[in-house]
């Protein structure tokens, strides 16, 4: 068998094709998948602990949003590579026998006039039922997935989840709340944003906001700018002006006691940067934790490069440098509204907190975050 090739810090997870060395109990599994306007990500989870041990996993780009934003429509060649993948997907459910599982899909399939019969002709062609999940769902499973990187320390956490095709934003309060239940407070979250009086001390969701701005979509609409800084500053300054009406603003938030967590491949690349990975160690990081200034050193970095540079750049990856500006551009535009000493970097995301969300719904998880 030829050597696995080595990923690049920036690249797209390739697909994980071996099932685990032992098989385990089908009865203990539990598996998401998510589907998003660029990639389709599936996990095999069994609850361990507060938390999970993976047994098997998937992740693919597939673009399936590509040409969305002229057409306002799925192409049948984006539909066919997709449904390939989640073939691969129904072969994994099928050898590891998963019979508890949650599979959804995001904002392309919400947004393309034939989402929904696409999600039909998959059903027909792989046996799996997928479901298009609402923004609110989004931005509440990116949340918990989270929740293990929630610092004691924090009063005011804003997580942000920059996907494919939007992003979504949660800012809560958690100054009513011990700082030692900080964590499970988030955990709780997974039964929704709004909750019910209850005899412990619960986060309180300020506000919350999914905008229909993704890096592809980002990229999509700013693809004629031909000069790359200009085209750079355009996207960051159009994004900010999609949060006017998301609160609390910059002056009314101190870098005390406060925390962002981030959430997605833009933010783990450019963390990947920062650390000088030439490949990838989910490791170093998943919980990183960076600064405004940090974070603002690597996007100058990038646009030094220009766009042959960042296609070289083993950091970035060969898979993700056409998208990692618009996703620089949305990270820039949030650090400078809320500048933080104390970003959380989490290679996590929608397929953890659906994992998370089965899971503490069956009582399958120890109460110990």
């Amino acid at each position: 068998m030829a050597p696995r090739r080595p990923e690049s810090a920036g690249a797209f997870p390739i697909a994980v094709e071996q099932p685990a060395p032992q098989l385990p109990d089908p009865a203990t599994l539990y598996a998401a998948l998510d589907l998003g306007t660029n990639s389709c990500r599936m996990l095999i989870a069994q609850p361990k602990g507060s938390g999970f041990h993976v047994v098997d996993s998937f992740s693919k780009s597939v673009q399936l949003g590509q040409g969305l934003e002229a057409t306002g429509r799925l192409s049948r060649t984006a539909m066919a590579r997709t449904i390939g993948a989640i073939r691969i997907c129904k072969q994994k459910l099928q050898r590891h026998n998963v019979t508890r599982m949650r599979l959804v899909a995001t904002e392309a399939c919400r947004r393309a006039r034939n989402g929904a019969l696409f999600l039909q002709q998959v059903r027909r062609e792989t046996g799996l039922a997928l479901e298009i999940i609402q923004p609110e769902e989004e931005a509440r499973l990116a949340v918990i997935s989270c929740a293990p990187l929630v610092s004691t320390r924090s009063e005011q956490l804003l997580v942000v989840d920059i996907g494919g095709g939007s992003t979504e934003l949660v800012w809560i309060d958690l100054t009513s709340v011990p700082k030692r239940e900080r964590p499970r407070a988030i955990m709780r979250l997974h039964a929704g944003f709004r909750q019910a009086p209850a005899p412990f001390p619960v986060a309180k969701v300020v506000d919350w906001i999914s905008v229909p701005l993704g890096v592809a979509t980002l990229r999509d609409q700013f693809e004629d700018v031909q000069d790359d800084a200009a085209r750079f500053a355009l996207m960051s300054w159009y994004f900010e002006e999609n949060l006017a009406a998301f609160a609390p603003s910059a002056v009314q938030q101190s870098r005390e006691g406060f925390q962002i967590i981030g959430t997605s491949g833009t933010v783990t690349t450019v963390a990947a940067s920062h650390l000088g990975l030439k490949r990838y160690d989910r490791a170093k990081v998943d919980g990183l934790t960076m600064t405004s200034d940090q974070i603002d050193a690597v996007i100058r970095d990038y646009l030094t490069l220009g766009p042959e540079g960042r296609r070289m750049d083993p950091r970035i990856g060969k898979d993700r440098h056409e998208l990692i500006m618009s996703g620089s551009a949305i990270l820039q535009a949030l650090m400078r509204l809320w500048p933080t000493d104390r970003l959380s970097v989490a290679d996590r995301g929608l397929r953890e907190g659906l994992l998370y969300a089965q899971m503490s719904a069956d009582g399958v998880l120890e109460d110990t975050l």
